[in-house]
């Protein structure tokens, strides 16, 4: 292994100049005090008791512990989405319509709200099913009430008094309409205001009483949704507060019960690094490379995520929870250097009568976006749909030549200009290539430099006409990378100690001392 045989040394080490970048909205700034003690942390002696977290030693585990764990990355996994995603909402769950689940549900259901229309359809009427209903619907609507909204509690426990309404019911003398009507009034006052047309509606609704109550029942479903929704916006901000060692503590847990709870980390990590320490020239020794600074042998592997083979490699066990946006931006940078590279071609064969007109070369990128989207869909066929983009801007720029009095595009440079788009999805081709070079320099320069959400480094060429896009995705990346160093960078340390100088990985490290070697 590269790793072992060009071993490198912590007295040769090559510094990283520039310091990490956080998050405007969720990360604090890393100094380059930060950036020191990132070293400190990672060249100190692996003896130390509290060097970094690891896996416990190779065991049986049980299945108790794999439930536990289940739910220990169920529970993480929520709190990070809660955390990094401010327009998430817990939405009710929407079965498939043929699922067995579905069918089941909805049997179940319909024999209930049979049984309690033919009760009080009974004469005289049998209140069995309106009396569990009355009772969950009291507990319902007192768990919407704030803490200090005695008077109305008070007035929901007399009206829904369910030993007087027992009593009412053995005696034929509850009014079960009246109950409801109250019912309906109190949910008008708890609901928010996006429920109002629906509480309005059941104000005016003619439908029966065991209709009403299923419909009542529906409501308050909604209810419950954004009083949970309301709750997660109430309580996200210091959530954000203690994200950072909540994650990090459950995580701990997950590595410490699950043996190679990090083998896709280390896997991904490993692979990085050598391919890093290989790139870069050998020292004075020529069998000893240059140690690189843990900064930029973690950012090297983050930059990787950027054309991640989700098909063949798993995605590292730290970055799960960011799975979801770590997709959708990879594709999302995949369309947008599709587009650079149709521009650039464009560009290249034009000269003055494109580069002049920056009305014309926006519309070319919106039109190629537009009929590009959907790329990585399996149905969608991408040689095809380049035919179709280098017809369209063949026109569009003919067009655009006569507008201005120029002559329209010889054939044979449409032809040229046609089979040069067309084979961008070839994976030599030179003009895929330098785009995909430039804009990884442009990430990297985006995770080196300080307070780059504030001032985004400057555009490589060849990629001016997608700065804005490219810029707000590269903010993104920043965004999920900063946080994912804050909670993991502990692990990260422990692997590269093991990977670069065959150290024995320390136990968990503790909360004081671990907040000394990250500074995070």
């Amino acid at each position: 292994m590269p790793l072992n045989n060009e071993r490198p040394t912590p007295t040769a080490k090559r510094e990283d100049q520039s310091s990490d970048t956080e998050s405007s909205d969720r990360c604090d700034s890393m100094t380059s005090s930060d950036s020191e003690c990132f070293r400190q942390s990672f060249t100190s002696d692996s003896s130390s008791k509290h060097s970094s977290p690891s896996s416990s030693p190779p065991k049986t585990i049980t299945l108790d512990e794999v439930m536990a764990s289940a739910r220990d990355l169920s529970n993480l996994s929520l709190a990070h989405e809660i955390v990094v995603n401010p327009n998430f909402n817990l939405e009710k769950p929407d079965l498939p319509q043929n699922s067995l689940e579905r069918r089941v549900k909805d049997i179940v259901h319909k024999v209930f709200w049979d049984c309690l229309e033919s009760e009080l359809n009974d004469d005289p009427p049998v209140y069995q099913h309106a009396l569990k209903l009355l009772e969950e619907i009291r507990e319902i609507l007192i768990s919407f009430l704030n803490p200090g909204s005695n008077r109305l509690r008070t007035q929901i426990n007399e009206v829904l008094d369910m030993e007087l309404i027992r009593q009412q019911a053995d005696n034929n003398s509850v009014h079960i309409q009246g109950l409801a009507d109250y019912i309906i009034t109190v949910m008008g006052k708890l609901c928010a205001p996006i429920r109002d047309d629906e509480v309005k509606r059941l104000k005016e609704t003619s439908l029966n009483i065991a209709s009403m109550f299923k419909e009542i029942f529906r409501v308050l479903d909604l209810m419950k949704m954004d009083m949970v929704n309301f709750t997660i916006k109430t309580l996200r901000p210091e959530l954000q507060r203690q994200s950072v060692e909540y994650e990090r503590a459950v995580f701990q847990n997950i590595v410490e019960k699950i043996p190679n709870a990090l083998e896709h980390t280390t896997n991904w990590i490993k692979g990085c690094v050598e391919e890093l320490l290989l790139s870069l020239p050998p020292g004075p020794d020529k069998n000893v490379r240059d140690l690189p600074s843990p900064m930029l042998m973690i950012n090297t592997s983050y930059i990787k995520l950027l054309s991640w083979d989700y098909q063949t490699h798993p995605l590292p066990e730290t970055l799960m929870t960011d799975e979801g946006r770590l997709r959708e931006l990879q594709r999302d940078l995949q369309l947008l250097q599709t587009v650079a590279a149709v521009l650039l071609i464009v560009h290249s064969a034009m000269g003055g009568p494109v580069s002049d007109l920056p009305a014309l070369s926006e519309r070319l990128k919106k039109m190629t976006s537009v009929l590009l989207e959907g790329m990585h869909s399996p149905s969608f066929k991408l040689t095809e749909a380049l035919e179709n983009v280098s017809t369209q801007i063949c026109v569009e720029l003919n067009k655009s030549l006569t507008e201005r009095n120029y002559p329209a595009l010889p054939p044979d440079l449409q032809v040229t200009l046609r089979g040069q788009i067309c084979t961008i999805t070839e994976e030599n081709n030179p003009v895929r290539s330098l785009i995909e070079g430039r804009v990884q320099l442009y990430f990297k320069s985006f995770l080196a430099m300080p307070s780059s959400h504030m001032t985004p480094p400057p555009t490589p060429g060849g990629l001016a006409l997608i700065q804005p896009e490219l810029g707000a995705l590269g903010a993104s990346f920043v965004s999920i990378v900063n946080f994912n160093k804050q909670v993991y960078t502990p692990f990260y340390m422990g692997i590269l100690k093991s990977l670069l100088f065959n150290d024995t990985p320390g136990p968990p490290p503790s909360e004081t001392a671990d907040a000394q070697a990250t500074s995070q």
